[in-house]
């Protein structure tokens, strides 16, 4: 929230200059980012008043103006403003006056006609961002008089974070109230009366979501002039606080809501029909938003009505059918309070975030409506004329917030701050910080004033207190903490075991939403429904993920668009199922591989990934997990996200632990992959063993080779075989190893030839030739007997 220093010390001016001023706001809890110097950089511009147009003779989008210039001279200046008309009380720089950015201005000629000064912007004065017309000056301001006698000349925006608690420093009173407890001084309120009632038009208020909004506050002022346009000092103070004048009443309504903290909207009266209706949307209804956004609105969204259409967003943004312009002459003040819980997300919703919906959100003064309606009537009529009707107020008190009582024990305060506050400073904070302060044996009863929402358990009390003592005045001190070693959980050392093995393997990290965008969640699993956000945070991030694969998908077409040709990632993550309608969440790994298999060499030629690489990787990673391989299986797979020829089901001990394969070839176009992609996705809980380590002795005896060449159907994987000959081995057979596949001459069509490594070693003695001939023998009557095999000749 941006804020004039000026404008505040109005309020509260405590004897500090504004670099001290932003500290103790920031040491209070309310961070200042940056203090800005706003002192005006123009000089010589001049109040002036159009009093001629005529068109310039060579360009249809330039007019010759005759200004006034208030010195008893009349000089023509060329200027293309849209806005400019006979009789506009106009900003000029005359030859010899310097602008925002030091541009100075000098007579000259603009397409063959004198020009001897400039009309100005906003913008070009450094007063605002509008530059799509000339500012206009009230009347009451006499041509000829420096701008800058008009305006504050020196001051200073400060720029203040604040967190979501504290809505209560959404404004002005806000702020100053702060200072004035942290500088132990009182608050000046500025002083206002009550307008005179001139007429006794009023609209009549239904409450008809009363838990929605419980309190609501409008008034009819009649006979305006709108068109006026805002005092200088008005726009002034909005553009330091970073709002855009629009029109005198919606300047003023947003003024009071600065000064305030009271989001306040203001209808053209006779653009309403009948009552006012605080409800929910009926089906099918829409409105069109002040912006011009145009909002078909759910059932739920709380609207303020008439007797026939929706006029506004409760809370959020008026619509553009009832809007306030120049032409309007009687206006509708509104003022309500809308409980924080109906308004949170209702922006995020259609897209919107507006300053009614940031503080609505964050909780209003529910006091504040009625007082709210009286300024912005005064400064009305002040500035526009007219006459003010009666206040309409309509109240249900069961669903306004409960004044809370809060039990603070003077123990807690050093147990929780490690120094003791006396009581009477403890009372005095408390009591300057608007709370109802009552002593007891143990300490204090409070209750917190109807603008603090942050206020609910005792250590809510002691932060109080402990911002505005000072968190300097709590010393340092190193807490005493009794340490106690605990071993690692072997399920955390193994996960970080697998992430060295896989950085080990070129792989890198990855973390990515849990939330996914729902066409690409359907793509990978069309036939799963994923858990859909009731108020996600983007349209692309709607659903939860059943996989890894779309985040590590996204992820990977980041670093293709950024000229990666190599990339390998993973991710240990959650996937979220619905099941037996439960929701239920699930620990997975899972990785991909694209590019080539090494980095760019000199001496070694590109070789892109395949199908083998990543299942290699898998088994790896199974092998650290203690995993034997007898206990795998990779089993053809269809998966609607993968290549039918190229994926595996992967099982370890008969029961389903994950997926490896190729990405299918519709998506990878679909997604705009240069090349194929492989992934794996392995479920933790299936893969993760508890490990008992033991002994074995080293065996001193030589190993034995023997290599099989066998012929088998081709449509037999080799898992089979190799699955086969570990069941029939005995424990002499150390390494199993599949060398070579081969189809072609000399093989049988539809058949395949299997080479094979078989090593064998003793453990107390040497092998024979007859014991490893016999071991031989029985593996090949087995695969004959089972598959089907035959010896190769």
């Amino acid at each position: 929230m941006k804020i004039s220093e000026q404008w505040l010390r109005e309020w509260v001016n405590p004897k500090v200059d504004i670099n001290q001023l932003a500290e103790q706001l920031t040491m209070a809890g309310l961070e200042v980012e940056g203090v800005e110097d706003t002192t005006i950089a123009f000089s010589g511009v001049i109040a002036a008043r159009v009093e001629s147009l005529t068109p310039h003779p060579d360009a249809d989008a330039l007019a010759l103006c005759q200004v006034d210039t208030g010195k008893g001279e009349i000089i023509d200046v060329v200027c293309g403003a849209p806005n400019v008309h006979v009789g506009m009380l106009v900003a000029l720089a005359p030859a010899g006056a310097t602008l925002s950015g030091g541009k100075s201005i000098k007579a000259g000629k603009i397409r063959g006609v004198k020009s001897e000064g400039m009309l100005c912007s906003a913008a070009e004065l450094g007063l605002g961002d509008d530059a799509g017309g000339l500012i206009e000056l009230p009347d009451n301001i006499n041509p000829g008089q420096l701008l800058s006698e008009l305006l504050t000349s020196n001051d200073n925006v400060i720029d203040v974070s604040l967190t979501p608690n504290r809505g209560d420093c959404l404004s002005i009173l806000g702020i100053a109230r702060e200072i004035a407890v942290i500088n132990g001084i009182e608050l000046s309120i500025p002083e206002y009366e009550s307008v005179t009632i001139s007429h006794k038009d009023q609209r009549q208020v239904r409450l008809e979501a009363a838990d929605a909004c419980p309190h609501y506050a409008g008034r009819v002022i009649k006979g305006l002039d709108v068109g006026k346009p805002s005092p200088l000092w008005l726009k002034e103070r909005l553009a330091r606080s970073g709002i855009r004048s629009i029109n005198v009443v919606v300047d003023i309504t947003n003024y009071v809501m600065l000064e305030l903290g009271q989001p306040m909207h203001a209808f053209d009266n006779d653009l309403l029909q009948g009552d006012i209706h605080i409800r929910y949307a009926k089906e099918g209804e829409t409105l069109t938003l002040l912006d011009t956004l145009q909002c078909k609105l759910a059932k739920d969204a709380l609207v303020i009505a008439d007797d026939k259409t929706p006029q506004a967003m409760a809370g959020i943004m008026g619509g553009l059918d009832s809007a306030v312009t120049a032409n309007s002459r009687d206006v509708f003040l509104e003022s309500a309070w809308f409980a924080p819980i109906s308004i949170i997300g209702e922006a995020r919703r259609y897209g919107l975030h507006t300053d009614s919906s940031h503080r609505f959100e964050r909780g209003v003064d529910p006091t504040l409506q009625v007082r709210a309606i009286e300024r912005a009537s005064s400064l009305i009529l002040s500035i526009c004329g007219g006459a003010a009707g009666p206040i309409t107020e309509a109240s249900a008190r069961k669903h306004l917030p409960k004044k809370v009582k809060v039990k603070l024990q003077g123990k807690q305060i050093p147990r929780l701050l490690g120094i003791d506050i006396k009581s009477n400073q403890v009372s005095r904070i408390l009591s300057a910080l608007g709370m109802q302060v009552t002593k007891n044996k143990s300490g204090w009863e409070v209750i917190p004033p109807p603008w603090r929402f942050d206020i609910g358990i005792e250590a809510d009390l002691i932060e109080e207190l402990a911002r505005i003592n000072g968190y300097d005045a709590i010393p340092g001190a190193a807490p005493l903490i009794p340490l106690h070693v605990h071993g690692q959980q072997h399920d955390y050392q193994l996960l970080q075991r697998i992430r060295e093995l896989l950085v080990n393997r070129g792989y890198q990290e990855a973390i990515t939403y849990s939330f996914v965008d729902k066409s690409i969640q359907a793509q990978i699993a069309p036939d799963e429904e994923a858990l859909a956000l009731v108020n996600p945070i983007a349209s692309d991030l709607s659903v939860m993920r059943t996989s890894l694969l779309p985040g590590l998908i996204q992820a990977l077409q980041f670093n293709i668009k950024r000229q990666q040709g190599r990339v390998r990632l993973f991710e240990l993550g959650l996937a979220y199922h619905q099941r037996n309608k439960a929701v239920q969440q699930f620990p997975v790994i899972g990785g991909v591989v694209y590019g080539n298999i090494l980095d760019k060499q000199w001496h070694t030629e590109d070789m892109p990934c395949d199908y083998f690489d990543i299942k290699g990787d898998v088994e790896a990673l199974l092998a650290l997990c203690g995993h034997d391989p007898a206990t795998q299986s990779f089993t053809p797979l269809e998966h609607p996200a993968l290549h039918p020829g190229q994926s595996a089901a992967i099982y370890i001990d008969g029961e389903i632990a994950g997926f490896v394969g190729c990405l299918h070839p519709a998506l990878q176009v679909a997604w705009d992959l240069p090349r194929p992609a492989y992934f794996f996705e392995l479920e933790i809980r299936r893969i993760l063993l508890q490990i008992h380590r033991r002994y074995r002795k080293i065996s001193k005896f030589p190993v034995v080779r023997r290599d099989l060449a066998i012929v088998i159907d081709e449509a037999v994987p080799a898992c089979r075989v190799l699955e086969c000959i570990r069941k029939q081995a005995s424990d002499h057979l150390i390494n199993l190893q599949l060398f070579d596949v081969y189809q072609g001459e000399g093989i049988d069509l539809g058949k395949k030839s299997l080479a094979l490594g078989l090593t064998f070693q003793g453990s107390s003695s040497t092998l024979t030739e007859a014991e490893v001939e016999a071991e031989k023998g029985n593996i090949l009557a087995r695969l004959g007997q089972e598959l089907g095999a035959t010896l190769r000749d």
